[in-house]
């Protein structure tokens, strides 16, 4: 093959690659589909790989406080993915709707669409975080957790189910911003949030113990989180919140619940199996085992992580 077509062909990955990154928002249903799957699967894919290293980095740090430690992150992360399948399931529901009415060319309606589906997010966070707030020590006591874990992690759970919010907005806003064509500024929220995450969780650790890192971990998701908001309220995109975009409107919410629903039944399933795999390792192995099992499957899902998208 001549030089000048390799040439191309390095030219155009180029272009697509610095597209994908870029922040200006594209109509998908134009042009060809090959590039479009790319464009949206970059950033995906950069954003899960840096939530990957996030996830190696905390767990080198909370190891250097033992085993009880790890133990702790580790049963309370199994749990967390609860609220993780419903954040996926259902900005899966905000992805799909705010899509379709971009393609209607109607930036009102899909403001509004994205708008009620936060709705939905606040009214799901509320649960989440009243339930694991109230029972912080009982879910380590159902998970398994020995009675020195659950003395010294309860502060933990409680923070981690504390700032759920920020797991529930992040996702729901990042559904949004894929819906209206912008995957760039969904992977910039988390590339803040992971970064902040990396740079307190060694500081916090140090002053506040295990505790600090999970502070850290809310104060980094909820920079993600302002970094999304100011985009939507502040932004020029497509999709740009109103205050009487927030007034409740019972069908749009019925719909995202309906869409969405399937979806994040399917994600709990999935976090069904982590949950009771953890519950047994912590059973018959007790904390050491429990912690080995945990670091293990940072390790893996370091790998796993950008294959979700």
């Amino acid at each position: 093959m001549p030089t000048s077509s390799y040439s191309q062909k390095l030219s155009n990955i180029y272009s697509i690659v610095k597209d994908s990154l870029s922040s200006e928002e594209r109509d998908y249903t134009q042009g060809s589909i090959r590039t479009a799957v790319f464009l949206l699967a970059i950033p995906m894919i950069l954003e899960l790989s840096l939530e990957g290293v996030f996830a190696l980095v905390d767990i080198f740090f909370v190891s250097k406080l033992g085993p009880n430690a790890i133990a702790t992150v580790g049963l309370t992360e199994s749990v967390i993915t609860i609220v993780y399948s419903i954040a996926i399931g259902l900005s899966v529901a905000s992805t799909a709707i705010v899509a379709r009415r971009v393609g209607e060319k109607d930036p009102e309606a899909a403001s509004l669409a994205g708008a009620q589906s936060l709705i939905v997010a606040v009214i799901v966070t509320l649960a989440t975080t009243l339930v694991g707030v109230v029972f912080a020590e009982d879910i380590l006591s159902m998970m398994g957790a020995s009675a020195d874990v659950v003395r010294e992690g309860t502060s933990f759970t409680r923070i981690m189910f504390g700032g759920s919010a920020s797991i529930m907005f992040l996702f729901f806003i990042n559904g949004i911003f894929r819906g209206a064509g912008n995957a760039a500024i969904a992977m910039k929220s988390l590339w803040v949030a992971s970064i902040i995450n990396i740079i307190l969780c060694p500081i916090f650790i140090h002053f506040y113990g295990l505790a600090g890192a999970a502070i850290a971990t809310v104060i980094g998701r909820s920079s993600g989180v302002a970094y999304q908001t100011y985009h939507l309220f502040r932004g020029s995109g497509i999709v740009k919140f109103k205050r009487h975009h927030f007034k409740i409107h019972k069908e749009i919410i019925a719909s995202i619940i309906a869409i969405g629903w399937p979806a994040t039944f399917q994600f709990i399933i999935a976090s069904g199996s982590w949950i009771v795999l953890a519950r047994l390792v912590a059973d018959t192995g007790g904390t050491d085992a429990s912690a080995g099992y945990q670091i293990a499957v940072r390790n893996f899902v370091f790998f796993i992580l950008p294959a979700w998208d």
